[in-house]
């Protein structure tokens, strides 16, 4: 089978069958670092409804995880206008994953809704977030003479064939759900941040990953019982919102957004009713989300809107 056949069996496996977030589980996304992550994420959401639309939305999540994320962006907008006008759409297909989200989020929303795919989104404005959703997307890997690397089994082991390094990763997927995306906010308005590891140059050899227990493993090694990712190409993202009309902005570093719009203020004022173990977990939390030797410069943010305003972090 094909790279990205093989990942699309492990990935669907994996989520219906495993609890894979936080400390207990096999890895850690931004949202679980620090609540500073979603509630700048809903702030950001929040400015462009006010400042392009003011009127009922979507605000989506794909991939919505344990709902941290969402439980903070919704915090942030409480008791504003935004948050009396949207409707959540959580992109979700895990049954399991599904619960635990409706656990953090009954008490958040009134109007919460759950969706195997975007198809049948409203045709109304969109606000769209996706964090660490990308890189789960099957990717096809080509070796240096054009062929395409596929899985065999031999013996009841998995291997790579043909031998040979990898110097191409496409991913379909992605560039299909991108268009998706940015054709529903140029037709019906509203804007998408996009969140993920990556790059942002053409060139890049073989990136397929595991994780298990907060470990890399070797991707072969445990089929569906551990998180199979691949890097993000930015560029191809880009270009893909792009064809559609819509405006695209980024990708910039993780860090460098995050900066720009008030991580650090945010978490001075945090740290004012903590205590001092609070204050450190605070200040370590935004530090693994904003340095470039942790998540700071992997992580990159792109962006898109319905109009040419530039928004703020970009």
């Amino acid at each position: 089978m094909s790279v990205a056949e093989y990942m699309e069996l492990c990935v669907s496996h994996y989520y219906a069958n495993n609890n894979p977030f936080g400390k207990e589980g096999d890895f850690i996304t931004a949202p679980e670092i620090s609540q500073i992550f979603g509630e700048l994420i809903g702030a950001w959401l929040q400015n462009i409804w006010q400042s392009s639309l003011d009127g009922q939305a979507i605000l989506c999540e794909v991939g919505p995880g344990r709902g941290t994320l969402m439980r903070d962006a919704l915090r942030a907008t409480k008791n504003s206008e935004f948050h009396k006008n949207i409707d959540i759409c959580l992109i979700e297909t895990s049954h399991a994953l599904r619960g635990v989200q409706a656990e953090r989020l009954q008490v958040t929303h009134p109007r919460i809704s759950w969706h195997n795919t975007l198809d049948n989104l409203p045709s109304m404005p969109l606000f769209l977030i996706a964090n660490e959703f990308f890189d789960a997307l099957p990717i096809r890997q080509y070796l240096e003479n054009n062929e395409e690397r596929k899985i065999i089994t031999n013996e009841n082991t998995l291997s790579f064939s043909p031998d040979g390094k990898v110097t191409r990763e496409e991913s379909p997927a992605s560039v299909s759900i991108m268009k998706q995306i940015a054709e529903h906010i140029k037709k019906y308005g509203g804007a998408a941040l996009i969140i993920d590891y990556g790059y942002t140059t053409t060139t890049h050899g073989d990136s397929l990953q595991a994780m298990k227990n907060h470990k890399y493993v070797e991707p072969l090694q445990e089929p569906g019982e551990a998180d199979i990712t691949a890097h993000v190409d930015f560029t191809t993202l880009k270009n893909a919102a792009a064809e559609t009309g819509s405006h695209v902005w980024g990708a910039v570093e993780q860090g460098t957004f995050l900066n720009r719009l008030g991580a650090e203020l945010r978490a001075i004022n945090l740290c004012k009713s903590a205590s001092d173990t609070q204050q450190k977990e605070i200040l370590s939390g935004l530090e693994r989300l904003t340095s470039p030797h942790q998540m700071g410069t992997l992580f990159k943010v792109l962006a898109i809107t319905s109009d040419g305003n530039k928004p703020i972090g970009f």
